[in-house]
């Protein structure tokens, strides 16, 4: 909005203009933003000494009226503002993570902080903010600022018994395969829990880096260890029938076998050194007498 008066008679004139010829010529440069529900920001420059109620009040209302036309003519365009961003836009989203979840995406000397930024081609800044972490996340694309963010929350969320997850495929070994079901939280997936068929060996199950939907069933609270099931999320097949635990080789009677042996060599070696200690403590206690048979009494 902009305005032109004449000093001394008080006229004066309200202009609408978006061009900019108010400022350039006029007495008022007003400028009013907002919508159809209200005025969201102003700013005003003059070149008189002061305006009147009664002229700011026409200018907002004229401002209104041109505010109101402007909209209806952008809506014959588009209704709605479109619920993304143009995949080339520079974009920015803040998250707030606890504090002491920073050193986890960070990392030692930067290192897991780095990985995020290398792979996702996000730019992330972490600050403690009120005894948390304030996490910018900067980049080109709405994809780009997803797999940061979501790699971010992987890091600072705690596996859950109970809970479904996409895993992936870390390293495949005989009795079963490790899964990645969060970034740096892996869980065992043996190969009794894969299917509810019987598998004797893990040769052409899964491929490094294979994804696979895995349920957590267990978590040791003291070691951290987590327990994965895949068979819990397919089918029971019709008919059947829970067999027997598969056979295992019985290490420790092995072990306890070889205890017990040693333990009867120990035993014997005792019962020897007994009998030795018997005999020795019988001499000592002859050399004993002998002494005090030839050196007297020792009082």
């Amino acid at each position: 909005m902009g305005m032109i008066s004449e000093k001394g008679n008080g006229r004066y004139a309200i202009l609408s203009d978006i061009l900019g010829d108010e400022d350039h010529l006029g007495d008022m440069d007003f400028k009013v933003v907002g919508n159809e529900n209200g005025i969201y920001a102003c700013q005003m420059d003059m070149k008189v000494d002061g305006l009147s109620y009664d002229v700011l009040e026409e200018a907002l209302i004229q401002a209104k009226e041109g505010r109101m036309h402007i909209l209806k003519e952008m809506e014959k365009t588009i209704s709605t503002p479109n619920t993304e961003l143009k995949e080339h836009a520079p974009r920015l989203e803040v998250m707030m993570i606890p504090k002491d979840k920073i050193g986890a995406v960070i990392g030692s000397g930067g290192k897991v902080i780095q990985e995020i930024q290398e792979v996702t081609g996000a730019t992330v800044t972490i600050d403690e903010v009120d005894d948390m972490g304030r996490v910018e996340i900067a980049g080109v694309g709405g994809e780009t600022i997803a797999k940061a963010i979501e790699w971010i929350e992987g890091i600072i969320t705690d596996p859950e018994v109970g809970e479904i997850y996409e895993g992936k495929v870390k390293s495949v070994v005989d009795f079963g395969a490790f899964i990645e079901i969060l970034p740096g939280k892996e869980g065992l997936l043996h190969i009794s829990e894969i299917s509810w068929e019987r598998l004797e060996s893990m040769d052409g199950v899964f491929e490094d880096n294979e994804e696979v939907k895995v349920k957590l069933i267990e978590l040791d609270e003291r070691s951290g260890k987590l327990r994965l099931s895949r068979k819990v999320l397919l089918e029971k097949p019709e008919g059947y029938v829970e067999r027997p635990p598969r056979e295992r080789r019985d290490n420790n009677r092995g072990r306890d076998n070889r205890g017990r042996g040693r333990d009867n060599r120990g035993r014997d070696n005792r019962g020897r050194d007994n009998r030795g200690r018997d005999n020795r403590n019988r001499d000592n206690r002859g050399g004993e007498n002998r002494s005090n048979s030839e050196g007297g009494s020792q009082d």
